[in-house]
C-alpha cells in the first residue's frame, strides 16, 4: 500500500491510499484487485473451497429483523461448512454503492460489527457478538442501533447464499472486510459464533456509549468490557469512517473529508482543528470553526481534553502505522468478547482484494 500526502482543509496529512474516486466530502476507496487470503490454523482442520455465485438482487425487507424467529441451519459448529474466503469476497462486493450515503456501506458495516459486539459485560458474561441478538427486538430498536437495519438488510442475501454461516460471524466479518477494504490494517478474525433463536437473550438498553457524555462515561462503558485506556483510544479512531445522521443518532455530519477511507484523520482533525459548539436545534455537538463542514461529538472531544486519552491521540495523530498496529488487536478483541470458540477454529488473516 503506497503512502502520499493529502491536504484536507489546512492540514497536510499522510495517509495510506489505493486507487480511489473523489466525491464531495468523501474519497471512496475500492479496488478490483484479486483476492488472496490465508488462515492461521489452530489445528489440522481445513475448510473446503467453495464457488462464488450470483448474489441475490437487492436488500431484503426482513420480518426476521424484528421477530424472535431464527432463519437458516447455523449453529456453533456449522462454520465448518463455510468457505470464508468466498464470504469475504462477497461482502467486499457489497461495499460500493453510488446511491448510499458517501458511496460505501463500509462505515455502517463497521458500526454493525461494533454494536453487535460492544454490549458485552464481563461480570455477567452476557452480551457480545455471540448470539447476534442485535437482529431481534428490543435490541434492534435501541436508540444507539438506529439505522443498522440498513446494514443487516444489505448482508441478508449472503446469509441466504451461505446458510451455515451464523449471523454473529457474518456481522463481525463484515466489519473486518470494511476496515481492510477501506485502507485499514489487517484484522485477525475467527469463526465459531452461534445464533440465539429467540429474542429473550437481548441485552438491556444502555450498554453502548452515549455520545453526549464525557471521559468518565466512556471509561465506564469500555472498562465493563475489559478494555484499557490505550485500547479505548485506538478503537475510537474508527470514527474516521462514516458520518452521523440526524434521522438516526440525532447528530449530523462527517468527522472528516474522507469518510470512506480508514485513516488516522480522526486524531489529526481532533487536535489540529478548533472545535466550536454547533448552532442548531439538534443535540449538542461541535463543528470545525473554519468551514463548519465537519463535526465532533461531545464524547469525541473528551479524548482531546482528558490527559490520559490525549497522549494516545497525539501518538496516533503523529503516526498512522502506530494507530493501525494498536487498532487491529483491539478490534479483534472487541469482536470476540464473550465468544466460546471451538478449539479448532482457524484464525484468518484475509488479504485485501487485488
Amino acid at each position: 500500500m503506497r503512502t502520499v500526502t493529502r491536504t484536507v482543509g489546512r492540514t497536510p496529512l499522510r495517509v495510506a491510499t489505493a486507487p480511489a474516486a473523489t466525491r464531495a466530502l468523501s474519497v471512496r476507496l475500492f479496488s478490483s484487485r484479486k483476492s488472496q487470503h490465508k488462515h492461521i490454523p489452530t489445528s489440522k482442520a481445513s475448510i473446503n473451497p467453495g464457488v462464488l455465485g450470483a448474489l441475490a438482487a437487492g436488500a431484503l425487507a426482513g420480518w426476521y429483523f424484528y421477530s424472535g424467529a431464527e432463519t437458516g441451519p447455523s449453529n456453533r459448529d456449522s462454520w465448518r461448512k463455510v468457505n470464508f474466503h468466498d464470504v469475504y469476497k462477497d461482502i467486499a462486493s457489497l461495499l460500493e454503492d453510488e446511491d448510499y450515503d458517501d458511496g460505501s456501506y463500509g462505515p455502517v458495516f463497521v458500526r454493525l460489527a461494533w454494536h453487535a459486539s460492544g454490549t458485552y459485560d464481563r461480570k455477567t458474561g452476557t452480551g457480545g457478538s455471540d448470539g447476534a441478538t442485535i437482529r431481534f427486538k428490543p435490541e434492534s430498536g435501541h436508540g444507539a442501533n438506529a439505522g443498522l437495519d440498513v446494514a443487516r438488510a444489505r448482508l441478508e442475501p449472503l446469509k441466504k447464499k451461505y446458510p451455515h454461516i451464523s449471523y454473529g460471524d457474518l456481522y463481525t466479518l463484515a466489519g473486518v472486510v470494511a476496515v481492510q477494504e477501506l485502507g485499514g490494517p489487517t484484522v485477525r478474525w475467527r469463526p465459531g459464533r452461534s445464533d440465539e433463536k429467540v429474542s429473550e437473550h437481548c441485552t438491556p438498553d444502555g450498554r453502548l456509549p452515549d455520545a453526549a457524555q464525557g471521559a468518565n462515561h466512556v471509561r465506564d462503558i469500555f472498562y465493563r468490557m475489559g478494555f484499557n485506556d490505550q485500547e479505548i483510544a485506538a478503537l475510537v479512531g474508527a470514527h474516521a469512517l462514516g458520518r452521523c445522521h440526524s434521522t438516526r443518532s440525532g447528530y449530523e455530519g462527517p468527522w472528516n473529508a474522507s469518510p470512506t477511507m480508514f485513516t488516522n484523520f480522526f486524531y489529526t482533525e481532533l487536535l489540529e482543528d478548533k472545535w466550536v459548539p454547533k448552532k442548531w436545534d439538534g443535540p449538542a455537538q461541535y463543528v470545525d470553526k473554519d468551514t463548519k463542514s465537519f463535526m465532533m461529538l461531545p464524547a469525541d472531544v473528551a479524548f482531546k481534553t482528558d490527559p490520559q486519552f490525549r497522549k494516545y491521540v497525539e501518538k496516533y495523530a503523529a503516526d498512522q502505522d502506530a494507530f493501525f498496529a494498536d487498532f487491529a488487536p483491539a478490534f479483534t478483541k472487541l469482536l470476540e468478547l464473550g465468544v466460546k470458540f471451538p478449539t479448532d477454529a482457524p484464525v484468518y488473516e484475509f488479504k485485501t482484494l487485488e
